[in-house]
């Protein structure tokens, strides 16, 4: 255990945000890389960044739009705990490539309440309807990607290191970086229904908030990027 705490304090050495430079007004994006609808829970060598974990499939497109943060409870959750300034507004659209027919397809997204038609529903619920559809328009200039960058020693120490950047795809420049790992102090003990990865994400660099550090995975990568790429105020 020992060495697993000092190959991970060299590892949190060169964690950290890197943004060269933002951007002001930003419509949308495009999403170099989905997230798996799989959640690695416990598999040891498996290079699917872990520390990286987000919402996953369709959840990971919409948590970049604008309907999702204009979600009613979405708002209320917010009220009181963060500043104006700090809330995320979300893009108006997405990009991505379907791998299935290699096609780049737009996303929207727009807030429907379905109990005013169908009675299986209560009035007070909302949800976000995610719209894409094939797109011949130009692609967005700003890429979100991300990657795996634990060695072999990392993952025999239960170490998982991860990259997210925001690439100038105009250039070919990297503007933005987050290096983040995180370690399994129980060294992917799994008794008692225990999920290593999910236990690693409260001993992270940098490190996740709440006490349970594992659900505040859920959205990073789109609260990262919104400090980089700012999204054009809902005023104009």
């Amino acid at each position: 255990m020992a060495v697993a705490r000092t190959l991970f304090q060299q590892r949190c050495n060169t964690a950290g945000e890197t943004i060269k430079r933002t951007v002001e007004d930003v419509d949308g994006l495009l999403l170099l890389k989905i997230r798996s609808r799989d959640i690695n829970y416990s598999q040891q060598f498996v290079l699917d960044d872990p520390y990286g974990r987000d919402l996953t499939g369709d959840g990971y497109i919409e948590s970049f739009l604008r309907a999702h943060h204009d979600l009613p409870g979405h708002i209320e959750r917010a009220e009181g705990r963060i500043a104006p300034l700090q809330r995320q507004v979300g893009y108006m659209y997405v990009d991505a490539s379907d791998p299935k027919d290699g096609k780049r397809y737009r996303y929207t997204g727009f807030i429907e309440q379905p109990g005013l038609k169908d009675p299986r529903y209560l009035k007070a619920y909302f949800r976000v309807v995610l719209v894409s559809s094939p797109t011949s328009e130009p692609a967005p200039r700003y890429g979100v990607t991300y990657e795996d960058i634990s060695t072999a020693d990392d993952r025999r120490y239960w170490i998982a290191g991860s990259s997210l950047k925001v690439i100038d795809l105009l250039r070919n420049e990297v503007i933005a970086e987050r290096i983040g790992y995180m370690m399994d102090p129980g060294q992917g003990a799994d008794g008692g229904g225990r999920s290593p990865w999910l236990m690693a994400a409260a001993h992270a660099c940098p490190a996740f908030k709440g006490r349970r550090a594992f659900s505040s995975q859920a959205g990073q990568t789109a609260r990262f990027v919104e400090k980089v790429l700012r999204p054009r105020p809902k005023n104009q």
